[in-house]
């Protein structure tokens, strides 16, 4: 069963490790202890208290379309020559990278600090476990 120490619980879910001990002493997650004595989350958990606490913004698009993995976000970045661009947008702690030709960039508006919705439907997606199972 994979457990995880508050260092790490805090490092996943992108808060300090005060305040994985706030969580504990409120009673939204439980304390246990591992073999060396340490406290510790179990993963279980800890999957369904982040999924839980995870704040999506809200679409602005108001589209419906069958890929489910929407990332709204800021752009930060344009790269464009005559015919193709990067675009990069931030959605929360993640980067989002899209090439598009620079006819669409024109077209959406995208430019630094505009709103942007990053759509990803794939049929492939890698899933790596770091050093195998925990």
């Amino acid at each position: 069963m994979p457990q995880f120490r508050f260092s790490e619980a805090a490092g996943l879910l992108g808060v300090s490790d005060d305040t994985v001990r706030r969580w504990v002493r409120a009673g939204q997650l439980t304390e246990g202890v591992d073999s060396a004595g340490r406290k510790v989350i179990d993963g279980a958990e800890l999957a369904a208290f982040a999924r839980e606490q995870a704040a999506r913004p809200d679409d602005p698009s108001q589209v419906g379309r069958s890929a489910r993995n929407r990332f709204v976000g800021l752009v930060t970045e344009v790269i464009a020559d005559k015919v193709m661009a990067q675009v990069e947008i931030q959605c929360g702690p993640y980067r989002v990278v899209s090439l598009m030709s620079a006819e669409a960039v024109r077209e959406l508006g995208l430019r630094p600090g505009v709103l942007a919705v990053a759509v990803v439907k794939a049929t492939t997606v890698v899933v790596e476990t770091p050093g195998g199972e925990r």
